[in-house]
C-alpha cells in the first residue's frame, strides 16, 4: 500500500474509533477513553485536524479529578465489553472514571497540538491551549504531591496498569507479593476479543483486581492509598514522561503561564531530572526503577530503561553505552525495540508487555535518541516501525521476531504513530 493510502487508512481508523470528540483505542476490546492513548491520538490528529486534536484533550480533562489527577479511563458512555467497568472502580466521580492514572503524555501532546495550531493559523488556539495548560499544571502538581511524597524526584505507580506496561517483567517480583484474593468477581472480557496467549495471565489479573479492591477500600484517597499500597514502584518510565511533559509545559508557560508557574515548573523539572539521573546504572547501560517496598533496584530489562532519554541529556559515555545496548536489543529482530529483549529469560514475543514492540514506545525512544544526538539510530527505529505497520496493519503491537501484528487491530494510537513517524521519513 502506498504511503498516501496508508495515511488515508490511518485517518479512517481515527474516524472509526471516534465516539464524539474522544477516541477509543479500538472497538470492543477498549470501548472507553484511555489517558495516554488519547494524548498520542491527539498528536496524530494534529497532523491533519487541529480542532479535533484539541477536542481529544478537552474531552479527556472532563474526567480530571478536583485534586488534579487525570484518570486512566474516562467512561463517557456505557459498554459491557470491558472489565473492570465503572461499577468495580466505584469512584463516585461526576463523570464515571477509573481510580488510577497513566503516563502523563498530556503535556507533551499539548505542546505538539499548540505548535500545529500556530502553524495552521487557528484563531482560538491561544484560549484553548491556555485552559488545557492549567489542567496539565494541576495534574503535574498532583503527581509530585500524591506520588512523590518523600521527595525522591521519582514518581511512583501503585498499580501496574498505571505504568501502561501492565504485565511487564519489571513488575514480576513486586507483583508476586500482592495476594491473588479478590472481593470483586473477575469477569475478564479481553480474552474474548484477543487470543489469551497475547494477554496477561489470569494470576496477573487476580493481583491487578486485588489492588483495585485495596484502593477502593481507601475511598481513592491518595494518602491512604500510599500507606496501604502493597505495590509501590518508583518508575523511571513514568518519571521520564512526566519530566519531559514538564519541559514541554515550561515551554508553553513562556506564553501562557505566570511568573509563579514558570518558577514552579522549573523546580519540578530539576527535581525530576535529578531523581532520574540517579537511576542510571553503568553496568546495565540503562536506567532502572526502584521497588519502594523492598528497597531494591528493578534490574529486569524492559523498554522503561530507555525512556529517560526523552527527558535527560546524557554524557558521552552514557550515550555510547545506551546506543550500543539498544543495538543489542535490535540484533536479529524483524522489528524493534522489543519491550523485553530476546536474551531475557522473561521474553515472550507475543504476550503483551513481555516482548512485543509498541509503536508509541518506539516513538518515545526515537525522540529521546534524537534529543541526545543519536539521529541515525532514531531514524532506524522509526523506519522499522513504519515498515512494520505498512506490512502488518494498524495492530496494537507486533512480534519483534517476525513482525506479525498482534493484539487488537484498527488501533488508534498505532494509526497516530504512523501519521507522526511516517511524516518524518
Amino acid at each position: 500500500m502506498t504511503t498516501l493510502r496508508m495515511e488515508e487508512a490511518a485517518h479512517a481508523i481515527l474516524a472509526r474509533n471516534d465516539r464524539g470528540g474522544y477516541t477509543v483505542p479500538t472497538d470492543r476490546l477498549y470501548p472507553f477513553q484511555w489517558n495516554w492513548d488519547s494524548a498520542f491520538v491527539a498528536m496524530g490528529f494534529a497532523t491533519f485536524d487541529v480542532d479535533r486534536a484539541y477536542r481529544e484533550l478537552e474531552r479527556l480533562v472532563e474526567g480530571q479529578w478536583d485534586d488534579g489527577m487525570i484518570p486512566h479511563i474516562v467512561f463517557h458512555a456505557p459498554s459491557d465489553t470491558y472489565f473492570p467497568g465503572p461499577d468495580v472502580w466505584g469512584t463516585r466521580h461526576r463523570v464515571p472514571t477509573s481510580g488510577i492514572t497513566q503516563p502523563p503524555v498530556f503535556g507533551m501532546a499539548l505542546r505538539h497540538v499548540h505548535e500545529a495550531a500556530l502553524t495552521s493559523g487557528m484563531a482560538d488556539a491561544e484560549a484553548r491551549t491556555k485552559a488545557l495548560f492549567q489542567a496539565a499544571l494541576r495534574s503535574h502538581r498532583w503527581w509530585l504531591d500524591a506520588r512523590d511524597p518523600e521527595g525522591l524526584g521519582l514518581v511512583s505507580i501503585l498499580h501496574p496498569w498505571e505504568s501502561g506496561s501492565d504485565n511487564s517483567p519489571a513488575w514480576d517480583e513486586a507483583l508476586a507479593r500482592v495476594p491473588t484474593t479478590t472481593t470483586t468477581a473477575i469477569r475478564r472480557k479481553d480474552t474474548g476479543h484477543v487470543d489469551a496467549s497475547m494477554r496477561p495471565r489470569d494470576e496477573d489479573y487476580q493481583r491487578f483486581i486485588h489492588l483495585v479492591d485495596v484502593y477502593r477500600d481507601c475511598d481513592w484517597d491518595p494518602k491512604r492509598q500510599w500507606k496501604k499500597a502493597p505495590f509501590k514502584v518508583a518508575d523511571v518510565q513514568m518519571t521520564a514522561i512526566l519530566a519531559r511533559a514538564t519541559a514541554d509545559l515550561t515551554h508553553l508557560a513562556e506564553a501562557f503561564g505566570t511568573e509563579e508557574d514558570r518558577t514552579e515548573l522549573a523546580q519540578m523539572r530539576r527535581r525530576l531530572g535529578d531523581g532520574l539521573a540517579r537511576r542510571w546504572r553503568p553496568h546495565l547501560s540503562r536506567f532502572v526503577s526502584l521497588d519502594l517496598i523492598s528497597g531494591a533496584d528493578i534490574e529486569a530489562p524492559t523498554q522503561a530503561g530507555f525512556i529517560p532519554l526523552v527527558a535527560l541529556t546524557l554524557d558521552d559515555a552514557q550515550r555510547s553505552a545506551v546506543t550500543a545496548e539498544i543495538g543489542r536489543w535490535l540484533d536479529g529482530m524483524a522489528v524493534g525495540v522489543p519491550s523485553t529483549p530476546a536474551f531475557s529469560l522473561a521474553f515472550e514475543p507475543k504476550r503483551y508487555w513481555r516482548g512485543p514492540v509498541w509503536a508509541v514506545i518506539n516513538w518515545l525512544i526515537a525522540d529521546g535518541l534524537r534529543l541526545n544526538g543519536a539521529e541515525d539510530l532514531a531514524r532506524r527505529i522509526e523506519q522499522s516501525t513504519v515498515r512494520a505497520i505498512e506490512n502488518a496493519g494498524f495492530c496494537e503491537y507486533f512480534d519483534p521476531t517476525t513482525g506479525e501484528g498482534l493484539g487488537g487491530d484498527t488501533f488508534s494510537w498505532t494509526a497516530a504513530a504512523y501519521l507522526v513517524l511516517g511524516g518524518r521519513q
